[in-house]
């Protein structure tokens, strides 16, 4: 294995300091990461915390059964398994221009990064000449440094004004795309998305389908670089479970009463963080957990319960075609030294360069 993530020392559920220096317990396994991710007992919305300015499905109970039903009669297994052409096609046009090009190559900027923010891009109706400066915008809201505090806001903000013109420009010209689908849709108890429900939901698909998306691409890449035969689903799920908890976790849980969590008590209002590297390397759910080994048991890189990532389709369709792609065009690819980076939303490799 090129690399593995530092995991959690402790039992299954363990103290620690959350990243902002607040107390808060790690859920370190496989069974209770998932219970955790599926229990109602627990919440992502922080008790008592004003909720006025979240429109996105980052909500608990009514409000994001609400947005999720929503967003799921426009974000449909039609509309994503009509993207299997269009993705193919861009990857395997990616890694032919690195052939024709020579070595090195740098495959996040060569091929991870052009995917998935084209696909999104696409998926979301961004005209072809918008589409350097969306991935631009992009980029500074959701890779900016998270001590840089200046270039966070500042990034959120000019984003956030991007996709606030873009649902403006798509409810004057639908089309075809997903946000035109996300405007359009009403539903007769639910009523439809608010203008600040599609923006928020613009800022969330685009760091799911774009950010995400680019370092699972990559770290896959680094997993199978060497091995890079003939990629299947179940090729793809091992990927995702060895990226898990590399490229970013699950957003805290709340307690929302006492609960008895592997054989600790978190009170009401605790704060809880799930380990996705500890919880998809968990000895008694993967024997061998760092051995690449397709046809294991079902992951949780994707969460589960009603959280459960909304673009997971779309990117395992991403991952299968690059990787693919890569098998076809670059069997004799080798890996060299990875910068990494860390970013607001997600981290993963900031370049991939690599030989063949």
């Amino acid at each position: 294995m090129l690399f593995s993530p530092v995991l959690p020392i402790g039992g299954p559920v363990t103290a620690v300091t959350a990243p902002d220096g607040g107390p808060a317990w790690m859920a370190a396994n496989y069974e209770t990461a998932a219970t955790v991710l599926t229990d109602p007992r627990f919440g992502v919305e922080q008790p008592g915390a004003s909720d006025a300015d979240n429109h996105t499905l980052f909500r608990d109970g009514a409000t994001h059964r609400r947005l999720r039903t929503l967003v799921s009669r426009a974000f449909t297994p039609a509309r994503v398994a009509a993207l299997a052409p269009r993705t193919r096609e861009l990857a395997d046009h990616a890694v032919a221009a690195m052939v024709a090009a020579g070595p090195p190559a740098d495959l996040v900027e060569d091929l991870a990064a052009p995917l998935s923010a084209t696909v999104i891009a696409e998926l979301l109706g961004v005209r072809i000449d918008d589409r350097a400066e969306f991935r631009r915008l992009a980029d500074g809201a959701l890779m900016a440094d998270p001590g840089d505090q200046a270039a966070l806001v500042s990034g959120w903000e000019a984003f956030t004004a991007y996709a606030a013109e873009l649902v403006e420009a798509r409810r004057t010209e639908p089309g075809e795309d997903l946000l035109s689908g996300l405007i359009a849709v009403r539903d007769a108890e639910e009523g439809r998305l608010s203008e600040d429900e599609l923006v928020g939901m613009v800022v969330v698909l685009v760091g799911a389908g774009y950010v995400s998306s680019r370092n699972a691409i990559a770290v896959g890449a680094v997993h199978l670089t060497g091995r890079l035969d003939t990629v299947d689903e179940q090729v793809v799920e091992e990927a995702l479970r060895l990226a898990s908890g590399l490229t970013g976790d699950p957003m805290p849980r709340w307690a929302r009463e006492e609960v008895e969590l592997g054989g600790v008590t978190i009170a009401a209002g605790d704060r809880v963080l799930v380990s996705l590297a500890a919880a998809n390397r968990d000895p008694a759910a993967f024997a061998d957990p760092d051995a690449f080994r397709p046809g294991r048991p079902a992951h949780l890189a994707f969460g589960r319960g009603p959280h459960h990532c909304l673009g997971a389709a779309v990117a395992r369709l991403e991952l299968q075609a690059a990787l693919t792609a890569l098998a076809r065009g670059l069997p004799g690819l080798r890996l060299e030294e990875i910068p990494w980076t860390h970013g607001h939303v997600d981290s993963g490799p900031s370049a991939l360069p690599v030989t063949w």
